[in-house]
C-alpha cells in the first residue's frame, strides 16, 4: 500500500506539472441538483451518461481539470476545430471500463475503438442553448462515428419528465440533465444546468482508515473521508474485498451516494461508489456532471 501511496504522489504531481505547462485547464459549466420543480417547458432534456467528462479544445483532448487525454490521432483527426464539452462513453454500465482507457498513459488502438465521444455543449459558441442545441446538430458533418451530438429533447410535463427517468434509470443509465433554453455558457455552477437522478452522489477525500474486522480481518474495515465542507464520516458499505485489500491511497478523492442528510448534515446512508477518475488528488469541485 505504502508503494502505492508513492506511485499515486509521483504521478500527480507529473500530470500536474504537464497540465500546468501546457496551459490548457478550463473551467467547466457545472450542474446544480434538480429542486423537484421547473418551468419544464423552457429546458431541454438529455440522458446523464456515466462516462468520464473530456474537453476538446480544436486541437487537443483534456479531462475536465486539465490533463491531457493520450487518445490516439486517428480518434481526434477530422474533429471540428472549434470547442468541444462532451462525454466520453463506451455504454450503460461501462464507467470502470471507460475510466481505465482515459486514464491510461498508453492510447491502445482496440480499446479506443469501443469509445464514443458524446458531445453536449459548445463552451465558445456564445449563443443560448437553443442555439447552441442547433449548432451542435451539425458535428455529424465531420462523418467522425464516434464523435456524435447526445441526443436533446423535450418534454411537455413534471410528470413525463419523471416517467422518461424511471425508464432511464430501469434500462440502466444513471439520470437526467436539464438544460434552460436561453442559457448561454459560463464557467462554474450554474442555475441553468440541472441533474436529475434518483440518488444523490458527492465527492470526499480520503483521511484515514479504519481496521477491517471479522472476515475483513487484516483489510480496510471503512474508508475515513472529509467532505468539501469539512464535514468527516466513514464510508464502509459499497467497498469491495478489492478495495479493502488495496485502498484509495490518503488525498485521493472518492465519489459517494446517499440518500439525503441527517439532522446534523452529514450524509445519510452514505456508500462507497468510485474513485474519482479525474487523475485523483487534485482538489475536488463538489460533484461532477
Amino acid at each position: 500500500m505504502r508503494l502505492h501511496g508513492l506511485w499515486f504522489v509521483l504521478f500527480i504531481a507529473w500530470s500536474a506539472a504537464t497540465a500546468a505547462s501546457e496551459g490548457a485547464l478550463h473551467q467547466p459549466m457545472l450542474p446544480k441538483v434538480y429542486p423537484g420543480s421547473v418551468a419544464i417547458g423552457d429546458y431541454w432534456v438529455s440522458e446523464k451518461l456515466d462516462g468520464v467528462r473530456g474537453h476538446w479544445d480544436g486541437e487537443r483532448l483534456w479531462t475536465r481539470n486539465g490533463y491531457p487525454i493520450q487518445a490516439p490521432d486517428w480518434f481526434t483527426r477530422g474533429w471540428p476545430t472549434r470547442a468541444l464539452e462532451g462525454e466520453l462513453w463506451m455504454g450503460r454500465g461501462q464507467f470502470d471500463a471507460v475510466s481505465a482507457i482515459v486514464r491510461s498513459t498508453h492510447a491502445d488502438d482496440a480499446d479506443w475503438l469501443r469509445v464514443k465521444f458524446m458531445v453536449f455543449d459548445l463552451p465558445d459558441h456564445g449563443g443560448s442553448f437553443d442555439q447552441r442545441v442547433q449548432a451542435m446538430g451539425g458535428i455529424t458533418d465531420a462523418a467522425v462515428p464516434w464523435l456524435e451530438p447526445i441526443r436533446q429533447f423535450r418534454v411537455a410535463t413534471l410528470e413525463e419528465l419523471d416517467r422518461k427517468l424511471e425508464a432511464v434509470v430501469g434500462a440502466g443509465g444513471e439520470g437526467l440533465m436539464l438544460h434552460h433554453g436561453s442559457a448561454v455558457y459560463r464557467s462554474g455552477r450554474s442555475d441553468h444546468l440541472l441533474k436529475y437522478k434518483l440518488h444523490s452522489d458527492a465527492e470526499a477525500r480520503v483521511v484515514g482508515y479504519t481496521a477491517g474486522r471479522g472476515k475483513y480481518a487484516g483489510m480496510t474495515g471503512a474508508l475515513e473521508v472529509e467532505s468539501a465542507d469539512g464535514r468527516r464520516f466513514r464510508l464502509g458499505s459499497g467497498l469491495s474485498e478489492a478495495d479493502r485489500a488495496e485502498p484509495p491511497p490518503i488525498g485521493s478523492w472518492v465519489t459517494y451516494r446517499y440518500n439525503g442528510l441527517t439532522s446534523t448534515g452529514l450524509p445519510r446512508f452514505a456508500r462507497f461508489l468510485r474513485v474519482r477518475v479525474e487523475f485523483e488528488g487534485q482538489a475536488a469541485s463538489a460533484g461532477q456532471r
